[in-house]
């Protein structure tokens, strides 16, 4: 198993299969616009930003599973995101990364790594770094900054 087995629906509405970042290095983040972790989009945009040309892509799915901290629907989350933070990596539509309608993706990436909470996510902005192959290298708690996983991510690029 890999990331590469699964798809999900943009922000815009259109199915992506993940096979299309096969080869790539991917940090896959669960998001937020209105939680206290929300200002790391504009880390996650400078490392996309920096390493994009060299093989590296943030992928953001928002989820609205704690407290409600992303009441938004795509639309107001795709317009916040550009706004606010100038984020032009992917963004998917909401999903939750918790429980019975978990979407497949967070099910795997969960499965792979365990966090403080067992394999649940514990909060928005929770990372996993994802290497060339579609495997789970490993998961970052949400107040790790993005900026300091850049190390780890240069060493797979």
């Amino acid at each position: 198993m890999s990331v590469y087995e699964y798809s999900a629906i943009d922000i815009d509405g259109e199915k992506q299969d993940l096979s299309q970042y096969e080869g790539k290095v991917l940090l896959i983040v669960n998001t937020a616009s209105k939680c206290g972790f929300t200002p790391q989009f504009q880390g996650l945009e400078t490392l996309y930003e920096n390493m994009k040309d060299q093989g590296f892509m943030v992928l953001g799915f928002p989820s609205n599973q704690f407290k409600n901290q992303e009441p938004e629907d795509e639309a107001g989350i795709k317009n916040f995101c550009e706004l606010n933070y100038g984020v032009t990596f992917p963004m998917f539509s909401k999903i939750d990364v918790n429980g019975e309608h978990a979407h497949a993706l967070f099910r795997y990436l969960r499965k792979e790594t365990k966090g403080l909470l067992g394999d649940s996510v514990k909060w928005n902005f929770t990372k996993f770094l994802v290497g060339k192959d579609g495997k789970v290298i490993r998961r970052y708690a949400p107040q790790v900054d993005p900026m300091d996983i850049e190390k780890d991510i240069r060493a797979i690029l």
